[in-house]
């Protein structure tokens, strides 16, 4: 999906990698929608791509019911949908509150979810879009102290996996986006956790398998991916086991449903 004068909606597009992706997608000639809630620093990420910005909180459902329909009715057809929106959590399972569990799963998997359900048949009908997800590593393998947050980016992989295989064969593409940590605010929050996370996060510095990445970097990569289609951008690469790993059996489903048509508008008979 070629970015130069593509309409591209961005979630979480206030800071962090979601302001990054912005900016990347801005400087590639797109025309950008930023998405967050209301404050300062999302009028002024929209200014600095010469974007809008649309203020939503994406953990109220009927606000994400509604997004797109508002969005497409005031600015025209979306063609590229950054599902980017997200918050950590960084406490046990046994001791986090059950209301930040609730926030988590609806904002990093719900949202992504229903906005595509919404975004993706005008783009199958239009012959052309793409979707793009921000998982993570710990969408891979499960972190200590981020078990909630660890089942929402598994959660957001392996839809897509199943997307991807739905949309098959259609002129709508999808990335996966699965980075380590990266140098934002959200890190910053991981990082000031408990003493349990804190010998977790000393382990894994001490083995240097946590390299903190750059927003900018990661988000020019992404542009990259969605212009020429890749399914994948991974970071960091010293852990493509986790990946691979993690991608077999959905390599394997793929290869048993070889040649088997699908149609992505198919409903169950009434």
């Amino acid at each position: 999906m070629e970015p130069t004068g593509a309409r591209v909606l961005v979630t979480g597009g206030s800071k962090g990698i979601g302001a990054a992706l912005a900016r990347a997608f801005a400087a590639a000639g797109a025309e950008v929608v930023v998405v967050a809630r209301p404050s300062p620093e999302l009028e002024a990420v929209a200014a600095e791509v010469g974007g809008v910005a649309v203020a939503a909180d994406l953990a109220d459902a009927g606000v994400v019911d509604g997004l797109v329909a508002t969005v497409e009715a005031t600015h025209g057809p979306i063609d590229v949908l950054v599902n980017n929106a997200g918050v950590e959590t960084t406490d046990m399972a046994a001791v986090i509150d059950p209301s930040d569990v609730r926030n988590a799963t609806r904002l990093n998997l719900e949202a992504p979810m229903v906005l595509t359900r919404h975004a993706l048949p005008g783009m199958l009908d239009r012959g052309r879009g793409h979707l793009v997800f921000l998982s993570s590593i710990a969408g891979t393998a499960g972190f200590p102290t981020m078990a909630t947050y660890c089942a929402t980016k598994a959660g957001v992989s392996n839809y897509v996996r199943a997307l991807s295989l739905e949309l098959k064969g259609t002129a709508v593409g999808v990335t996966t986006v699965a980075p380590g940590p990266v140098a934002t605010r959200m890190w910053d929050a991981v990082e000031a956790t408990s003493p349990s996370g804190q010998r977790v996060l000393d382990r894994m510095n001490a083995a240097r398998m946590l390299p903190v990445a750059d927003p900018d970097r990661l988000a020019r990569r992404v542009v990259t991916a969605t212009a020429r289609g890749r399914r994948h951008v991974r970071t960091p690469r010293r852990l493509a086991g986790n990946f691979l790993l993690a991608e077999a059996a959905h390599r394997m489903t793929g290869v048993l449903l070889a040649g088997v048509r699908l149609d992505p508008t198919d409903r169950r008979p009434t």
